[in-house]
């Protein structure tokens, strides 16, 4: 799957609020990086990330635009909530070795009644 392809599935798994699925996306050893938060690194741990965030908040990925580059697609988002950010792909043999995301995690927090950290 082209890295663009990948992410349009991503997006329909993670609209759908899959955790099992969209893991499946993933390669054994890679990383998540929402840079809001600590790094997760391995398939498996990103699949708990996904079925616990999908547990705390309802999440809609509305795609602005997706872009290719060679072994990168780049998403740039919104949410019906108005919180906007993007994400950086990086696929090899069609599965996600890497993943980088920005967006405001306060906002994501307070849009969610969600507890805000102190420290």
């Amino acid at each position: 799957m082209r890295p663009k392809e990948l992410v349009e599935r991503w997006i329909e798994l993670f609209n759908a609020g899959d955790a099992d699925k969209i893991s499946e996306l993933y390669h054994l050893d890679a990383i998540n990086h929402q840079v809001a938060n600590t790094p997760v690194e391995g398939k498996a741990a990103i699949q708990e990330m996904f079925s616990a965030e999908f547990i705390n908040a309802e999440m809609t990925c509305i795609p602005e635009n997706i872009f290719e580059d060679g072994d990168w697609a780049i998403l740039e988002w919104k949410d019906p909530l108005g919180l906007r950010g993007c994400g950086f792909f990086n696929v090899i043999d069609g599965k996600i070795k890497f993943q980088r995301g920005y967006w405001d995690k306060l906002s994501f927090l307070k849009m969610h009644n969600l507890p805000i950290p102190i420290e």
